[in-house]
Formats: C-alpha cells, structure tokens, sequence
C-alpha cells in the first residue's frame, strides 16, 4: 500500500500567496505556488471539493494577500489586518468569545472536564472570522485536515501553521459578519433541515438504567407539566456495550418502550459508537470483516484498540464500501423504532492510549476523491464527520419521508450538513455555564449552528441554583438539552427541589412559545447559512463595546440578556444594548435565575401556544405576532410553517409568510406582505401584541391572512401603562420562590463542583484550589503561554499528595483547611497554606505560593508534620512517605517528552512509549526535569531538592503524565517533619 502525498520540500520558500477567484464574487483561494495548488489534497469541508478547484474570471483583487514560509514540510501563513480587528469562530473551543491572544490546535481529543485554557477539544474548524474596525468582515479557512495550529496571540493578526502544501480560502471581507457566514455556506454547505420535534427540550443520563427507568422519567414530565420531547439512551442500554445490541434484561423490548414513549409525546435516541467488539459470532464484527472495513495498522492487519466493549475494531469511513456497510447497519437499526442516533467517542476515543486516541501510523484505504490511501494523520479530524455522515444516509435509507436526526460529538467543519453538535464532558460548575453561552456562539460562527452544552452540566452535581440558571439560558441554545454523568446525583428538573422546578418549567414553557421563531430561524440557516444564535455584536458590527459581551447573545431579532453569577440574578443585570430600540417582555414569568429578553425595533416574531411537547402543537391553534416598531413606525417578521419532518418542503409544501406592521393615525396595521410556498394559510386566530416599552404592551386579535389592527394608546396612557407593567414586573419578582443559595448537595454519589475554589494569580501563574477534597490544585494556566498544565477533576488527579508509598493513601481526599491566605493587592506575595489530617496525629501542611521576587515561578512547600503523636509511639509515628503525585495533560502527546540530566551527568529524554520508569541514587534528575512541548515550543520545569528528594517516578496515562516526588519513608515526630519544597517555571525550549 502506498500512502498518497503532497509535495514535500526541504528547501525553504517564502512569499505573498498567489490567489484566483472561486465559486462567486468575494472569495479567493490562495496557494503558496502553482507547484502547491496542484499538489494540495482533495476537501473534506467544502460540498464539491471541483468547486474549491474551479477558477471564475473576476475583476475583483483580494483586500488582503496572506504572506507565507515554507520549510521542514511545514507551511506558515500569515495574514495582517487593521488594527482593532476582533477575531471569533474557530470551531469548538473553551475560553473567551473575542479570541485575540488565543491559540488552539485542530486535533479532535476525547477532552473530559475539559477547561478555558484547552486548545484542541473534540471538533476541529480551521476557521477564523475577523471583524474589522468598520464592522466589516473576512473569514479565513485553512482547507486541510490535518493537525494545524491556529495563532491569534499577536494583535489583529492571524497565524496557521499545519503540514504544507494546504490553501487558505478567504471569504470577504463583505459588509457585515452575517454576510461572511452566508458566504461560508456556500462552500461549506448549511445545517441540515431538522425535524421540528428535535427543537424541543432533550433529557438524557449516563444512564437510565431500564426501559422502565426510561418510562418512569417521561411520564413524570408529563405529569408535572414540564415541557420535553425527546429522551435518551446512553451506552447502557447496550448488551455489553456491543453496538447494534440491546441488553436483553433490562432493555428487552425496544419496540414496545418506543411505542409506549411515542403514546406519550416522545421521541427516542440511541446512542452508537464507532468501537466494534473485536468477537466472532457477533453479528456486526462478523460482518465488518467479511466486507473489509477495518482501520489497518501498518502492517496491514485491523488495528485493535480498547473502548467501553474491551479490544475493539473501528470501521473506516473513508471507504465508500464501509459507510454503505454502516448505513445497511443503521437502517436496520432505526427498524427498531429508533428516532435518532448519537454518535459518541468518534475523535475516535481509544481507552489506555497515551494520545487518547489511534496511532496516527493506522491506514485508511480512503476513496479517491477523499484524499485516497492515507494515515490516519490525515483523516483523524474528518473522522467523526464520517461517521455521522453514514449514521446519517442510514437513517434515509430506513425511511426517506423523515428527516434524520443525527447527534455527533467529533467533527471537522462542515459537519453540520449531517449531524447536530453539543459542547462535551463539560463540568458542573458556574464557569462552565458561563462558557457554555460562548461555545456556542463560536460554534455557530464556524458553520455549525445547532449545538448546545449538556445543560446543568454533565460531570459533578449541580446545586439548584446552578441548575436553575443553567437551564434558564439553555433553554434559548437552538439545541436544548440536560446531561450528567454516571454516579452523580438525578439531574431531571424535578430534582434540586420545587423552587428550581418552577424555573426550569418556566424557562422550557418560554422555548416553546418562541418554537415557531426558532424554527423558522433554522429554516433560514438551511437556505442561506446564517447563525441561529449570534452574539449581540451582529446587531451592530461597528460597536466595539459589544464585541467582548458573553452574557447576552441573539436570535434573530430577540436578544437574550443571562446571568451566569452565583451571586447576581439576571434582574440585576446592566444590560449593554446595540443602538436602536429594544423592547423588554416576557410571558409574565419573569425570575431572577431566568434572562431578560428584548425584541428589536422593527421586528415581528411569531409565538406559539404552550404545549408538553411538538406534537401536540396544531396549524390550526392561535398564532400569535409580537410586535416592536422602530423609530419609522416599522416592523416586519417572518414564519415558516410545514409538516415538521420529511421534505416536502424542497417541493414547495410550506407556507413562508412575511408579516409587516406600520403605524398611521394611532393605528398599527398587522398584515401579510408575501407569502412563499404552496401550503393553505391555516384557519386560526391570529393575537398581535404590540410591545410599549417597560414590557407593557396592548393587543387586537382577528383572523391570520386579514389586517389586524391595534389602536395605540395616547402618551399619558402609555405612560401609565408602563408603570402599570413595570409595578407588575416587580411584584412578580418579589413574589416569586427564589432558589436557595445551597451550594453542597448531600449525597453518596459524586463529589460537588459548583463550590468556587481558591485562586492565586500572581506573575505568571493562575492557579486553583479546592480545599474541600484533598487541598489539590486542579487548574495551573500559565498566563504568557496561554497552557494550561494540569489534568484534573474535583475529586481526583491535578496536584495532589500522599502520606505512603500506596497510591492514593491518605492526603489526596481529606478535607483540608485554610491556614493562612495571603493576597498580592494586600502587599504580601500571593500564598496559600493548606492543612489536612491524615490520621494518627500527623497533617499534611502545603504552602502554595507566587514568589515577589521571582513572579515566573510558582513554589509548592510541603510537609508531613506531627500534632499529637502520643507517648506510646516513642514521640514518633507510623511509617509515612510523602508523595508528591501531580498529573499533568499532555495537549501533543506524541511531540511530548521528559528531559534531565542525572546526579551522575547523564542526560536523558524519556519519551511516551518507555511505560512507567523509576529513578533513584545516582540515576534520580540532578534536582531538575522538564516536561517538553516540542509542538509549543515550551517546557515546564520542575526544581526540587535532592536532599528532600529520595525517588522520582514517570508514568504515562491516556494523554497525562504524572512525575512524582517521594520522600524518604520514615517515622515523623514534631522535631522531625518530612518535607518536599519544588517550584515550577514555564521556559521556550527549541
């Protein structure tokens, strides 16, 4: 088998990029040299890969020609703009919405707990949109599938870095970002046409353990008037995690469970993941081998990796031969009963691997117009895409009168033409919400606007008020649903008590009174590749106050305003609005723990009855139209209305009406403007509600089609209306059932993340503690560098310490107290000393502190000490070790190593693949080793003493790698303590 590649030099080469014209007016395709465009691999991101090769005759010039340098088989592309330009979109990552000073890298990893200083999550988008000082906007797609590295650190400059030869393709820069995101699509294609019913609100768990379970939670919602249409199963619904199974115990009947959701209002998804139990006799692996659809290692056999069924085969998607085989799998699959499909661990996700994923040596014997034969280097970001894309002609072949729905966790841009998005393992905490608004604007900005965070979290146990906050903004994401993890506590709605019920029944009841909008706003992205949510800035593009806001964001014409503070509700909020009119309203359910929403002057929304669920909603119920004129006395807003599902629509079986509103005379006429499609204006009632200001609004009904027309009010009448409203407003917020500040949740399972931890931020280190398990640091960011060290979770790994040599003895899990805290802005240098009881009279104490002096390093003190060691031990203690265990991530975990040089003077360089090691005596780092970054070009230092220090120890994880510190093993008195000082310094290395 020979591998297919590019054009590879070894000679350097720089210059400006040459460019022609693609596809229409405004978008440019540049290449290093006509040598490069010839050499460059076929595209997996645009529809038809001709078109990104089809040069058209313009008179139009490029407004910026990106600059390169070539060498090593590594392509660098720089483009600079004007200053002040404001940078978004580059796919799925964690961290801050404007991302000047940020840097990821595409490389879909399985990133669990994932943090804002992660740089490569489980998607990958080469994309960049660059809002300039004008509010003009460019977009900027580095067309290739491999590992790249996106720069934005330099100011209004953008940096790609990947194995050359790769073109850029610029899109713009057009008058507005919307207009960009139009452009993308395009090339790009648009979200899929989802099924109506996908719209509602999702409820899943890592598990529900039976059909039963699976009854008992729809029928609760149903019963206590909470609004859902979809539930889960995650993998345990499985026989043995095989895919394509169903446990025969506790999963016996899909069909009649379906049947009986179906009855009920619901829908069901079942998960599938791309590992397939390497066992002969079952049926899917027999399968797969007989048609040859295996990934190969390079000695030509199927490559096997452990995941949830133990050894695994994983399918290669790159071969048309294997997506008709997985299709065939699915379709019969869906015969089930089957609504949807999830496609989780598709990065994909191999257990007991350093890099968490295949080797990248694997080979994919890809069709020809994919790229051909290759490694899996090359095909890794699309495989995810791949997947979902066969998950989902599988699902038109089992019924081509629905429309698929398919849910994918990896994906490489272009992905949203088969499959929805969510935000991964994200954690159960007020940060996490917080992001969660940002992810998923980012998402949207990059091609892919139907995603959604797993709401209250998915690993640790909300608080109820967290829960409440989170499902108050999740419920307006376009794709809305709650997640949690195994051995945590019931995350339903019900479950954080009545007050946080009440919200959550609230915040769904809003969804899907605003489901019309929201549908046809997907209707729109389908045709023209707009965003469903987009930040606030859209509204004004030329407003630099806008651009940084994380806590507000649009769809469409109605602005979202979210608290995601503890400590604030959204009543309380100072809301920082786009010029022009906005009008305040809500469906008299106003609460602190839900956002505050706006409608646009000029602008009509549609708005539905409540129901439980879709199904339930008829063309013939009321409609109703809010209305918000501009300064003109202007509005106008759009519906789209058709089956729900299938594609009858494509054919012309719909109704697209647009409706207008204009004041004459103190007269508001609501009318039909145009209407688009086929499909027979319903006979209902049509309710138009004209919003004053202050959420006070007066309202005419008459029938839909007619001119509806409301009188408007004299001023003083206004006036008087809104204070009315106003009064109204605030009554309801006193009246209303706050949810309880309880931030620890009693329970056996699961620890609590929601609890905020101790910073230290100094120099150039932000750290965080939690003293309430184990005194560990689980975050260490190094502020120059953008890197985040550590791979932690609240309950176990970060930074934490032992008192004996077996792992995870006493010290990691105690809970620790605050002795001393020291604040930099109080003239001290930025400490913290922890202390924990360990049992038999003896504490681990830790100081953890930012030098003054020396603000590059972080220094960590520790000590086993004696408190009461009674007579009867001789004044001493047991036998105890201290140990040092931090587990640190490793973001390139093939271009990562250890180096030191040994008491004795010989230098080492322990890579991945040499296990665990240990190193004492002469053999132990002379006092120093560096975890290397040959990707970052950096390295993180760890000094220690040599006295203090008896035996270092490496070992390797999936994607971590722990170097510890061991004391000697001793009795401690309170003369005698065993202590460990070190201290840790982020160094470029070459």
């Amino acid at each position: 088998m020979t591998i297919q590649e590019g054009a590879v030099t070894t000679e350097a080469k720089s210059g400006n990029m040459i460019y022609e014209s693609i596809l229409e007016e405004g978008i440019f395709r540049f290449d290093c040299s006509s040598n490069d465009r010839a050499a460059v691999f076929p595209s997996l991101s645009f529809t038809n890969t001709k078109e990104r090769d089809t040069p058209i005759t313009t008179h139009k010039a490029p407004s910026f020609i990106p600059a390169f340098v070539c060498l090593l088989g590594q392509q660098i592309v720089k483009l600079e703009l004007p200053a002040g330009t404001s940078f978004y979109g580059t796919g799925e990552v964690s961290g801050q919405l404007e991302r000047t000073g940020k840097r990821v890298f595409t490389w879909n990893t399985d990133a669990w707990g994932y943090g804002p200083g992660t740089t490569s999550l489980y998607q990958s988008h080469p994309w960049v949109l660059a809002v300039l000082p004008t509010g003009e906007s460019l977009g900027v797609l580095a067309d290739t599938t491999r590992r790249c590295e996106i720069d934005l650190r330099n100011e209004s400059g953008i940096q790609i870095t990947g194995p050359s030869p790769f073109p850029v393709i610029t899109f713009g820069p057009f008058t507005s970002p919307v207009e960009v995101m139009r452009s993308l699509s395009r090339a790009i294609g648009t979200v899929f046409m989802p099924p109506k019913w996908s719209l509602g609100y999702h409820q899943c768990r890592w598990s529900y353990a039976s059909d039963e379970r699976v009854l008992e939670v729809a029928r609760i919602f149903r019963e206590k008037d909470i609004p859902c249409d979809v539930i889960w199963m995650d993998i345990d619904y499985m026989d043995s995690f095989r895919c394509f199974t169903f446990d025969k115990e506790r999963f016996a009947d899909p069909k009649s469970l379906v049947k009986s959701l179906h009855q009920i209002g619901f829908k069901a998804i079942w998960m599938l993941d791309p590992g397939i139990k390497r066992e002969e006799g079952y049926f899917v692996y027999d399968s797969g081998s007989k048609n040859d659809v295996w990934i190969l290692k390079e000695d030509g056999n199927p490559f096997i990796g452990e995941v949830w069924p133990g050894p695994c085969v994983f399918p290669d998607y790159t071969q048309s031969k294997t997506r008709y085989w997985w299709a065939h799998l699915v379709k019969d699959f869906v015969s089930n009963g089957v609504d949807g499909i999830w496609n989780d661990m598709n990065e994909p996700a191999v257990f007991k691997s350093v890099t968490k994923t295949m080797p990248e040596s694997n080979i994919h014997r890809g069709d020809i117009e994919l790229g051909g034969l290759q490694n899996h280097s090359h095909y890794h970001n699309a495989y995810g895409t791949l997947m979902a894309r066969s998950t989902y002609e599988g699902m038109k072949l089992a019924n081509e009168n629905k429309r698929p729905f398919v849910l994918t966790r990896a994906g490489f841009i272009g992905s949203q033409r088969y499959a929805a998005t969510w935000t991964g393992d994200n954690l159960s905490n007020w940060e996490h919400l917080h992001m969660s608004i940002s992810m998923v604007l980012q998402l949207g900005l990059s091609g892919q606007p139907l995603a959604g965070p797993d709401i209250g979290g998915f690993a640790g146990n909300a608080t109820p008020k967290l829960f409440g906050r989170w499902m108050g903004v999740g419920a307006m994401f376009p794709f809305a649903r709650g997640h949690s993890e195994t051995d945590t506590i019931d995350h339903e709605p019900w479950s954080f008590g009545e007050e946080c019920e009440e919200v959550c029944r609230l915040a769904l009841k809003r969804r899907y009174r605003l489901l019309p909008h929201i549908y046809t706003l997907f209707y729109i992205a389908h045709t023209t590749g707009t965003p469903i949510a987009s930040p606030t800035f859209f509204a004004d593009p030329k407003d630099p106050k806008l651009r940084t806001l994380e806590n507000s964001f649009l769809l469409g014409p109605l602005l979202i305003n979210a608290s995601s503070s503890p400590d604030q509700g959204s009543d309380n909020l100072q809301p920082i609005l786009p010029k022009g009119i906005w009008q305040k309203f809500d469906f008299e359910d106003s609460h602190p723990d839900l956002p505050t929403l706006y409608l646009q002057g000029g602008s009509i929304i549609p708005l539905a009855p409540v129901h439980q669920h879709t199904g339930e909603a008829n063309p013939n119920d009321d409609l109703t139209l809010l209305v918000a004129l501009d300064e003109e006395g202007k509005a106008k807003g759009v519906l789209f209305e058709d089956d729900g599902d299938g594609y009858e629509f494509t054919k012309g079986r719909y109704l697209y009406t647009h409706y207008a509103a204009k004041c004459e005379s103190s007269l508001v006429s609501v009318s039909v403007s145009k209407e688009e499609g086929s499909w027979k204006r319903p006979k209902r009632r049509l309710h138009a509600k004209l919003l004053l200001g202050g959420g006070a609004m007066v309202d005419a009904w008459g029938m839909d089609g007619d001119v509806v027309q409301i009188t408007v009010p004299s001023k003083d009448e206004v006036m008087e209306l809104v204070s009315e409203s106003e009064k109204k407003y605030k009554a309801r917020l006193e009246s209303c059932k706050h949810i309880p500040d309880v931030e620890d949740v009693s329970s056996h399972k699961g620890f609590e993340l929601s609890k905020t931890p101790v910073e230290l931020k100094s120099g150039e280190w932000a750290l965080k503690v939690v003293p309430w398990i184990g005194g560990r640091i689980l975050s260490m960011e190094h502020l120059p560098s953008g890197s985040q060290w550590l791979h932690s979770r609240i309950d176990i790994n970060g930074y934490e310490e032992y008192s004996g040599r077996e792992y995870r003895s006493a010290g990691c899990t105690e809970e620790y107290a605050v002795i001393e805290r020291d604040l930099e802005h109080a003239g001290e240098e930025e400490s913290l000393i922890l202390e924990g009881d360990i049992g038999g009279g003896l504490a681990i104490q830790r100081q953890i502190s930012i030098p003054k002096d020396n603000p590059k390093v972080f220094r960590i003190d520790s000590s086993i000490i004696a408190r009461k060691v009674g007579a009867g031990s001789g004044g001493f203690s047991r036998l105890v070790c201290l140990r040092a265990h931090p587990m640190f991530t490793l973001l390139h975990p093939t271009e990562s190593f250890i180096s030191f040089t040994t008491v004795n003077g010989s230098k080492h360089e322990i890579w991945p693949d040499s296990g665990e090691q240990t190193f004492e005596g002469d053999l132990m780092p002379n006092g120093k080793w560096t975890l290397c970054d040959k990707c970052l070009g950096i390295g993180l230092v760890s000094r220690f003493s040599t006295n203090e220090v008896f035996k270092c120890m490496i070992h390797w994880g999936t994607g971590t790698v722990n170097l510890e510190l061991w004391s000697e093993e001793r009795p401690v008195s309170k003369e005698s303590p065993l202590r460990i000082s070190h201290e840790y310094e982020v160094i470029s290395i070459p």
